[in-house]
């Protein structure tokens, strides 16, 4: 028969197609390293599919419709890489079979050897189903079915274990950020953040959060270097992102190496650094190169506010041309890859103080205006707004 005739070319590409698969499949779940390779299966998926999500998203004029489309991105996008991949096998140890001659013995009527038989083959060995209707008859044949059948155990099991470990990444990455909320307000801002923490022993409690999250920023860099999907999950709250968060930290880090008397500038020097290091080694991952704002983040104005404000809350920023220039140093440092960063994953950049007078996420609810008569009767100096 026509389709007993050996296809070299049809092995080959089946080898092919099995080695980018089963490679990018290990980098993407088992390498704990960035890749730096510039071709791979993953990142042309992620790509391709991101820029399309985005595009369509941002012809949504609802912002609430917008974000939770953008939010469903992340966990979907990994589904589907996954169904890519396993696609990708079954179709090259289909075409290894095709290629070895298609080998095999077909006991449902009618069905003849052929490539969409060993289509069929593969992919019910794959899934392990071993329903038998057709069934290898050579020795390279048999070696395909028992190879395909043990990766594709291999593969499901390590799917299995890749899963909780990317959910139990991106949960500890979001406890952090939810209890940023009633310490910075929402969205967390560096100036809201310093004056809640302007009360007696506040600035050993803002050294110990500080240290808090020179750890954050270690996990974050380590898990999303691992595991960049984890970058495309977004945070429960529309107005809270890990890149507001992140940014809001090297903000008042920033302020604090500009020098606050009495304030924790070494934990300010090791916080900025790690967290820093993240911005950049996910600006590289990503692909996203540092660019300036399209708009100032940091007014002469809002700086003189934040100043002032602080120095009636005891906190006295250092002044003068010689500390503007340091901050917009630090500034340059870091704001420049997480612009570049923040408008790949069409997130936003929060301000660096309060925009305008409003409640924290804890204080607000979504049962209506009953519930809302009882949330204007809390009363908490966290949620009061000086700016």
């Amino acid at each position: 028969m026509h389709s007993m005739i050996p296809a070299p070319g049809a092995f080959l590409a089946g080898v092919a197609i099995f080695l980018i698969v089963v490679w990018d499949a290990f980098e993407a779940i088992i390498l704990p390293r960035r890749v730096t390779r510039t071709f791979r299966l993953t990142r042309v998926f992620y790509r391709t599919t991101w820029r399309s999500w985005k595009f369509f998203a941002h012809r949504l004029s609802n912002r609430k419709t917008r974000e939770a489309l953008l939010g469903f991105f992340g966990p979907m996008s990994l589904l589907l890489l996954i169904i890519v991949w396993a696609v990708g096998l079954v179709l090259g140890f289909a075409l290894m079979q095709y290629g070895a001659g298609s080998a095999i013995n077909v006991s449902v009527p009618g069905s003849h050897p052929g490539f969409w038989t060993d289509l069929y083959l593969s992919g019910t060995t794959f899934f392990t189903l071993g329903l038998g209707d057709v069934v290898p008859r050579s020795h390279l044949a048999r070696v395909l079915v028992v190879a395909e059948g043990g990766f594709g155990f291999g593969f499901l099991a390590a799917i299995i274990g890749y899963l909780p470990t990317t959910y139990s990444s991106f949960s500890k990455r979001e406890v952090d950020i939810s209890l940023l909320d009633s310490r910075a307000g929402t969205p967390p801002t560096a100036a809201e953040l310093l004056r809640r923490h302007s009360y007696d022993g506040g600035l050993e409690a803002l050294r110990d959060l500080l240290k808090d999250w020179e750890h954050w920023s270690a996990e974050l860099m380590e898990s999303h270097l691992s595991y960049p999907v984890l970058a495309f999950f977004r945070s429960q709250h529309d107005n809270q992102s890990w890149i507001a968060s992140l940014t809001a930290i090297l903000d008042v880090c920033a302020l604090l190496k500009v020098g606050i008397e009495g304030a924790c500038e070494r934990q300010a020097d090791l916080t900025f650094a790690i967290a820093r290091h993240a911005v950049v080694d996910l600006s590289q991952v990503f692909g996203t190169e540092p660019r300036r704002l399209t708009h100032e983040r940091l007014t002469s104005e809002d700086l003189r506010r934040i100043r002032d404000t602080l120095a009636q809350e005891g906190l006295k920023l250092h002044d003068g041309e010689e500390a503007d220039a340091k901050l917009a140093n630090l500034r340059n440092m870091y704001e420049p890859y997480i612009h570049s960063l923040a408008s790949y994953l069409a997130q936003g950049l929060p301000p660096w103080i309060p925009q305008k007078k409003g409640k924290d996420n804890w204080q607000t609810t979504a049962w209506g205006e009953a519930a809302g008569l009882v949330e204007k009767k809390v009363e908490t100096t966290a949620g009061d707004d000086h700016f």
